[in-house]
């Protein structure tokens, strides 16, 4: 399963984002530190299912799979909360160790900004727009390179010695130092290619500014990172667009405006049949008798989700997951004509795949075995023979075609 890291200082919403996006049963309070130990759960990414196709439908007898809401599928990622950043971070401070360590296995950041300036560096409540919010884009940024940084800086001597002695490259041996960080010897090349290293062919002349160039390319490539500006439903609009403007300028990320808590109350309430509403709609339908109070709060909502096209949790999800990772969704089946498995289930399963992978990779997906036995697919819309490396087009039904086992 893919896994995304949901970051930020504390008490900038990233456990609400996370509660909103999981409904898991998380601690949430206008205080730092509210998040000691990582919060791991399952979110979704939203997709149109191919069951409501018109040819599909066809085929199926005018039923739906049974898989889907609405004509929408939702497909399992994991989500982690981790503990609060804090500047220092990297020397310790706060929580800073568990939170960094947490990182190594995420493939994705989702780095949660207070976009309404009303919290400080270190997530202590003040007036609402009295911090700038840029400032903590800067400060996430610095606490991670000098975290790397501090790696690569402990064992830098030994690495020296080590390529002196073994005439091992210098690639390799940054690779089984940061092992820990989730960097890859691809990662290590492309970030010294990347870095403004003064000369990078003689790497025992590079120095500590050398070496935080190096650091600072490393997260660029290891660690794909979006910027959520939270709690923009009550963020002066000038702050949404510097932070939109710092981060795709100045670090060319995505920023998506986003309102945790609105999610969070439109889940809720959805859960309790209050309303009727699916992550990512950009309305909801009031389907039970609310109160004056929750009738206020609910159009309250609908404004702002109108206004912003949703409320950018399920955005940012799909964002992360189909550009910023590059998946794609592609579907086995056993019956390419009914487009089921040998019990007759529709398009049972949705597997999430890197874009360029294949037909054989998807047998792997669904098991080992298969994978290993796997001779050819057979697209199911078309009905035509795809060879086992063919590039997936994302959206595929396939029936994985294997020798007899």
């Amino acid at each position: 399963m893919i896994t995304i890291a949901i970051a930020g200082k504390p008490n900038s919403g990233k456990s609400t984002f996370f509660k909103a996006a999981t409904l898991a049963d998380v601690e949430i309070a206008a205080y730092p530190f509210t998040t000691v130990s990582p919060n791991i759960g399952v979110g979704y990414v939203r997709v149109r299912c191919p069951c409501t196709e018109e040819a599909i439908q066809r085929a199926i007898g005018g039923v739906t799979c049974g898989k889907c809401s609405n004509g929408f599928r939702f497909i399992p990622i994991e989500l982690i909360d981790v503990a609060g950043l804090v500047r220092g971070a990297h020397e310790g401070r706060g929580l800073g160790n568990e939170f960094l360590d947490e990182l190594r296995r995420a493939e994705a950041i989702i780095h949660v900004v207070d976009a309404s300036g009303g919290t400080d560096a270190d997530g202590n409540l003040v007036d609402l727009g009295s911090h700038d919010p840029v400032e903590d884009i800067e400060f996430f940024k610095t606490e991670l390179n000098l975290w790397v940084f501090g790696i690569i800086k402990r064992g830098w001597r030994k690495i020296e010695r080590r390529a002196e002695l073994e005439g091992l490259k210098i690639e390799r041996l940054l690779t089984e130092q940061l092992a820990g960080v989730g960097v890859t010897e691809e990662h290590v090349k492309l970030a010294i290619h990347d870095a403004p290293i003064k000369d990078k062919a003689k790497f025992r002349s590079w120095d500590d500014e050398d070496l935080q160039a190096l650091a600072a390319a490393l997260i660029t490539r290891s660690k794909k990172m979006i910027l959520a500006a939270n709690k923009a439903d009550v963020a002066p609009p000038a702050n949404i667009e510097r932070l939109k403007a710092a981060s795709e300028q100045q670090y060319g990320e995505v920023a998506i405006t986003c309102s945790a808590a609105a999610e969070l109350a439109l889940r809720t309430a959805a859960k309790n049949k209050l309303i009727a509403y699916l992550p990512g709609d950009a309305d909801f339908a009031i389907t039970a008798s609310p109160t004056e109070q929750q009738r206020h709060g609910l159009e309250l909502l609908r404004t702002f989700m109108l206004a912003q096209g949703g409320t950018g949790v399920q955005e940012l999800l799909n964002q992360v997951v189909f550009e910023l990772l590059n998946y794609l969704v592609a579907y086995p089946v056993e019956d390419e004509h009914k487009f089921s498995d040998t019990r007759g289930r529709i398009l049972p399963d949705a597997f999430l795949l890197k874009r360029g992978s294949t037909a054989r990779d998807l047998a792997f997906a669904v098991h080992s075995e298969i994978g290993e036995s796997c001779l050819f697919a057979i697209d199911a819309r078309t009905k035509l023979r795809m060879s086992e490396k063919q590039a997936l087009k994302g959206n595929d039904i396939l029936k994985v075609v294997c020798t007899a086992r």
